[in-house]
């Protein structure tokens, strides 16, 4: 997955006090079956959430191993030697039960639940909710976005300030099974296949000694599919030096705008390209956009043929946390759950069934003990047994296509960017 120093472990990726209660569950001899389940406790500000993350999920895990190195270093912070030759012979050897990703999920549906040994399921807690949180989170953001494109296509532009070159490239995969088409960050598209667009900066046509200097530049590299920057100093005189080098043979692609009054703009470009018989050149705008922009620009009939996203994107600035938790449901066979105001937790290792109406939307869910019989569609799948994965892993694009069809069929009331005065109901039994 994402590169690494050569022999570098993913074990120390965990919090201070899992090793600590680890220790302590060996030594006081509970050593019993456990699960725990990552579920989000409210939504807030969201209808739903898009369930993601669970395939880097599993190759972290299969990656946590803990080297010499991790070793000497937590004998430095008191760890005993017994408890330190348990930790280098890690291996999760338990189960995990999950939710494809892709699907849409509703606060107290759990993602992934983990059945194991209890310090070994305590020990992962960490990276599950790191690596399953920060992929929904995006996944959900990107999936409002593209609610409110009316079916333009979107871009993902936000590694440069994600936040750290992993998480950019994360949020890439995140965005893309979520509904962003492509992405500017070619360590996602390599690493993922996502495709790959790009442009230009303003860095390039300041460096020229004109933007005429610049396009042709820029076309010439680029003959098949130019596509010009037209804001750096004047975005209608921008516009207009594009056409005038379609006058020799230069026909752009696209233009993009990245500053001003998008909607007024977008417009009076538009109106441009046309008369001089450029229907073909789409508009590009970027800078800073939304999905509430988004939805702006299109109900003002902005003519916008594709919307560039990053910074909110990549951030979820609106919503840049779920109150995700992973939480112990079960002991030995026994029922475990909080009581904390707020917080309550519900035992046991569960099933969510789904149920629609004769339409097809969704109607509500149902969570169970795993095993009950129900009707409806179960939503949770055994995707590792004995530590070994034994799902069929689904591509990227797959995955998509899994986000697509369960946005068909989510009610209406719950595709608005506000918060739905009618929640989806989530019945626990």
């Amino acid at each position: 997955m994402f590169p690494r120093r050569e022999g570098q472990s993913t074990a120390l990726a965990t919090d201070f006090y899992e090793l600590t209660m680890a220790q302590s569950y060996l030594e006081a001899g509970k050593e019993k079956s456990a699960v725990f389940s990552l579920f989000a406790r409210q939504l807030k500000s969201r209808n739903f959430l898009v369930s993601a993350g669970l395939a880097t999920l599993l190759e972290q895990i299969r990656r946590f191993r803990f080297a010499e190195e991790d070793l000497t270093y937590l004998e430095t912070l008191g760890f005993s030697k017994d408890f330190l030759g348990y930790l280098k012979g890690y291996r999760f050897s338990g189960d995990i039960y999950a939710i494809d990703e892709g699907r849409i999920v509703f606060e107290n549906e759990p993602i992934v639940q983990v059945e194991a040994r209890l310090p070994d399921a305590q020990i992962i807690e960490t990276l599950v909710i790191n690596t399953v949180h920060f992929q929904t989170l995006v996944a959900s953001k990107a999936a409002r976005i593209y609610l409110v494109s009316g079916g333009k296509p979107l871009v993902d532009f936000g590694l440069r300030r994600a936040h750290g070159v992993e998480a950019g490239v994360y949020a890439a995969r995140a965005a893309y099974l979520a509904g962003v088409g492509s992405t500017s960050n070619l360590m996602a598209g390599k690493m993922f296949h996502i495709p790959v667009v790009g442009t230009m900066a303003h860095s390039y046509v300041e460096a020229h000694e004109s933007e005429e200097d610049a396009f042709r530049s820029f076309a010439r590299t680029f003959p098949k599919s130019p596509v010009f920057l037209i804001d750096t100093y004047d975005t209608i005189s921008g516009a207009r030096k594009a056409v005038q080098l379609s006058n020799e043979g230069v026909t752009p692609a696209a233009v993009r705008i990245d500053s001003g009054d998008l909607a007024e703009l977008s417009r009076a470009v538009r109106g441009i390209l046309d008369e001089a018989g450029l229907r073909d050149t789409r508009i590009i705008v970027s800078g800073g956009l939304d999905e509430y922009d988004v939805k702006r620009l299109l109900d003002e009939e902005a003519p916008v043929d594709i919307f560039a996203v990053g910074t909110m994107l990549v951030t979820s600035s609106d919503r840049p946390y779920l109150d995700m938790a992973y939480k112990l449901v079960e002991y030995d066979g026994k029922p475990k759950f909080k009581l904390s105001p707020g917080k309550v937790t519900f035992p046991y290792k569960r099933q969510v069934i789904r149920h629609y109406r004769q339409n097809g939307l969704m109607d509500y869910d149902e969570t169970k003990r795993y095993g009950t019989k129900a009707t409806g569609e179960g939503l949770v799948g055994e995707v590792v047994e004995d530590g070994k994965v034994i799902c069929t892993p689904l591509s990227l694009d797959q995955i998509r296509e899994t986000f697509l069809r369960d946005v068909e069929r989510l009610p209406e009331h719950l595709k608005g960017l506000e918060e739905s005065s009618q929640r989806y109901s989530v019945v626990i039994e």
